[in-house]
């Protein structure tokens, strides 16, 4: 496995954040033409609320963790180690889980819209926690 220093593990993080969040909102985005412009407004509004809360309460906080954890390697680590092991688990199951969501008709677009630009707005926010640590160093 190819090994990089903590500023570099950092960086990769939040360009990986950054690019995940806007492809789950370009995904979200879609959908768009599916929902009638009520439902649309909705949707957005809703799904930047939620994004908001996600990052603010969940999100933010993560990016901070790994940061400190990352801070405290010693020398060069796996480029995979932004995050601990066992996050990589649960991303391979969130990852599952919204390829089925995405691919049944069980939830309908109305519904996967909001959600998918929350957490991907949610996750682009949170993103920067990481460049501004870089920028403090």
């Amino acid at each position: 496995m190819p090994k990089v220093n903590k500023k570099a593990l950092i960086l990769i993080a939040g360009i990986l954040w950054t690019g995940v969040g806007l492809m789950l909102m370009r995904i979200a985005s879609k959908w768009f033409h599916l929902l009638s412009s009520d439902l649309l407004i909705l949707a957005i509004i809703g799904g930047l609320l939620l994004g908001t809360a996600i990052s603010y309460f969940g999100f933010s906080g993560l990016a901070n963790k790994n940061i400190q954890r990352i801070n405290h390697y010693s020398t060069k680590v796996c480029i995979w180690a932004f995050q601990k092991w066992q996050s990589y688990i649960l991303i391979l199951f969130m990852i599952s889980l919204g390829i089925f969501m995405r691919s049944t008709s069980l939830f309908p677009k109305y519904l996967l819209t909001p959600m998918y630009i929350g957490i991907g707005f949610a996750l682009f926010t949170a993103s920067f926690r990481y460049y501004l640590a870089l920028i403090r160093k």
